[in-house]
Parts: C-alpha cells; structure tokens; sequence
C-alpha cells in the first residue's frame, strides 16, 4: 500500500435490477459524478451506472488531470469556474482524499498576436471571477526558474497569463469519491456492462440493451465520451461529434521543484509534475479521427522536441511511460450538456481534451436536468440544439484542439 492506492474506499457493489428510475451509460467521472449529485442533491438514488470495462477506465483514467477556468468565452469561464470551485471541496464533502493540489497554470505567448490574447484572457477572466493575470518573461520565470526563456533561440516568451487557481488531482481517486459516494447511498454500478442498444418507443426512451439483458428506466444518460456517436446512432441521432485519438507520456522521476502547469497552444504542449514526481507532457489531438487508443513513437518525438525548446532539464530525462485516449471533439469544441429529441434521453459529450476538469459541474448540472427536466442557466449555452439553431460556442482554449 502506499499513497497512490486508496485504503479507505469501500464499494458496495450489488446484483442488477431490471427497472431504475434512472440509467447513466458510462461509468467515467461524468457518468459517476451524475449519479453521486443525483443522490447527494436531489435524493434520487435508484440509478444504475453501466460501465463497459471497469470504473474510471476511459479518458477519466488516461487523462492528464489538469483543472482550471482560464477559458476564452463567458460562458465557458463561468463553468469551469463552478467545476474549480466544486474540487476545492470534494475531498471535504466525501472524505476521501483526491490529492487535489493547486499549483497555478501559466499561458506562454510567443507573438505580439498571443500577448495581446492573454491579456485579453487576463481581463475576461478575472471580470469573471476566474482569477488570472498577465505576467512578463521575468515573472514567468520566478514561477517556473526551469524556463527558458529564450525558446532555444528558436520560440522566445513574450509574456503569459496566469491562472493562480490551477490544479491538479490524482484520477482515479476522483473516480473512486464519486463511485462510493454514489453506491453508499444506494445506487447500483455494475461494471462489464455494455450498451448494445437503447429501447425507445414512440420517441421515449424506455431503457437499454446490454450485453447481460434488458434493463429499463424512462431516464437514461448518455455520458461515455469518445464512444458517444455509436450511443447516438442506436437513437438516430447525427451528433456534431468526431473522435480523435489524444496522447500522452511521462518521464522518470525528477526533484519535486516543478512547481505550475505550463501551456503553449504555439507550441501545441503542456507539462507538469506529478505527485510521484513524473514529468508529464501532452500535445494536441491526433490530426487523423479514429477510436484507437494507440500511442506511437511520431507523438513521443514531435512533442518531446518541442518542449525541450521550453525546458533544456527534459534532455537527461528518460520516457517511462506513455498512453492514449479518445476525444469527443464537437465542431466547436466547447461541451455538450442537454436533453435530446428523444424524451427521456439526455447527453454529457464534446468534452475533446478538457473532460476531467469539469466532472464536478457537468456532474451537478446534469444532475439538475435529469431530477428536474428543467435546464440550469449554468449550462444553457451548452445544448445540443445550439448548433441548429447557429448559436455555436467556439472556444479553442486549449493546446489539445489543434
């Protein structure tokens, strides 16, 4: 046993029902985070979460577990903000510890075009309540003395903002809060469950198909990430969604002084340090779409070049680890949060590579939808129908999306 390995966790696991009141398909941190605040918010606790593989297998459990609210448009600010504000007080509110640690993220600008975007950031995001502010070249490297500044000579800072807010939190205990604390007070998670097709009659959803029968509810939730278009054809409907592949990889060990998370969306790469140590870097999405959960060796070298030019330390360390997940892209790269055409069926989608740092608001929001089938403001602008009726959120604020 050490830190990493949950010792006061307990599961409660139980035979399946035939009937709930609700159904979330996806047992990730947003199908889970649903079902936690169905039960903690509003009471309802006969819900099964049906997992495929195992809890937290997906993109919660291959993620890079950066959180923060530096977004680029109010309405995204104004989410991430309420998912920041809701981590702050997870490992309270469970009793669990998630290793949730705040450690800043600083936005590196390389051109006069980027500094005056990060100082637009800077103003929109502090107006908003989502603290951040400009920093120079000098300022950016009291933050992080591992810089350097000059880019090599090839990519010189030019200035940043900074995001004081920024965190991180150790994955699979996020997952693990919001299973117990979900199943503690009543409801079912069953694992090994796959959704073969959904029961719909008469344009209601009547319940599910799984690979070990029939289950029915007049609620169900779709929250299963990049898998989320194969959901949406057993219902016939076409989602603004392409799945890209995302990877990621650590190095071996390094003395615990890399303070913040770093990102440069010129140089399409973000890092930072783990609890064990591990520098941890990711770049943008794979160009080409696809569900393979692959990594390979161009990714490892296009991204550890990069960086390099950033951090010269990177050079002596050695590549332990790497991995990949799938990303729900949505065309304007901002979430999907709604009911559907199909009453009864809700959606958590298009989280591309910013899903692990809104499972707290997603979780409540939706949460909120399914118990009162009303829309709450926070995620409003979110909706499916937003893009028929031309009233998209276009939000690239992220080194992922390119």
């Amino acid at each position: 046993m050490n830190e990493f390995v949950e010792a006061k966790v307990d599961f409660k696991w139980q035979e399946p029902k035939k009937t709930y009141d609700v159904i979330i398909i996806g047992g990730g941190g947003h199908g889970l985070a649903a079902a936690y605040f169905l039960a903690t918010r509003h009471g309802i606790t006969d819900v099964a979460v049906l997992e495929r593989k195992y809890i937290g297998g997906g993109n919660s459990g291959r993620n890079t577990t950066v959180i923060r609210a530096n977004y680029g448009i109010p309405e995204s600010v104004r989410f991430y903000k309420r998912s920041v504000d809701l981590y702050f007080q997870l490992e309270e509110e469970t009793d669990r510890w998630i290793m949730h640690k705040q450690k800043g993220l600083v936005w590196l600008a390389h051109s006069e075009a980027h500094v005056r975007q990060e100082k637009a950031r800077a103003e929109l995001n502090t107006a908003l309540g989502a603290e951040t502010s400009y920093v120079t070249p000098s300022e950016i490297k009291e933050i992080c003395p591992q810089i350097d500044i000059t880019g090599s000579g090839q990519w010189p800072v030019l200035g940043g903002s900074y995001h004081p807010a920024g965190s991180t939190a150790r994955h699979d205990r996020v997952n693990w809060a919001l299973a117990e604390g979900a199943m503690k007070r009543g409801a079912h998670i069953h694992q090994r469950t796959e959704v073969q097709d959904l029961i719909i009659e008469n344009n209601q959803i009547k319940g599910v198909v799984t690979n070990h029968g029939k289950m029915y509810a007049n609620k169900v939730l779709c929250a299963v990430g990049g898998h989320v278009t194969s959901i949406g054809d057993m219902a016939g409907l076409r989602l603004p969604i392409r799945t890209h592949p995302l990877q990621a990889y650590v190095t071996n060990h390094y003395a615990q002084s890399f303070g913040p998370i770093i990102s440069s969306t010129s140089l399409y790469f973000y890092i930072s340090q783990t609890a064990r140590g591990e520098i941890l870097l990711g770049a943008e999405i794979d160009k080409q779409p696809s569900y393979s959960y692959r990594s390979g060796y161009h990714f490892l070298q296009t991204c550890s070049f990069r960086a390099m030019t950033m951090f010269p330390f990177l050079r002596d360390l050695r590549i332990n680890r790497q991995w990949g997940g799938v990303c729900d892209m949505s065309a304007d790269y901002s979430p999907i949060m709604s009911k559907t055409e199909i009453d009864g069926f809700y959606i958590t989608s298009g989280w591309g590579t910013w899903g692990f740092k809104a499972i707290p608001a997603s979780g409540e929001s939706m949460a909120a939808l399914i118990a009162t089938d009303e829309t709450p403001d926070l995620i409003a602008p979110f909706s499916l129908d937003r893009f028929k009726r031309d009233r998209t959120m276009a939000d690239r604020g992220s080194a992922g999306t390119h």
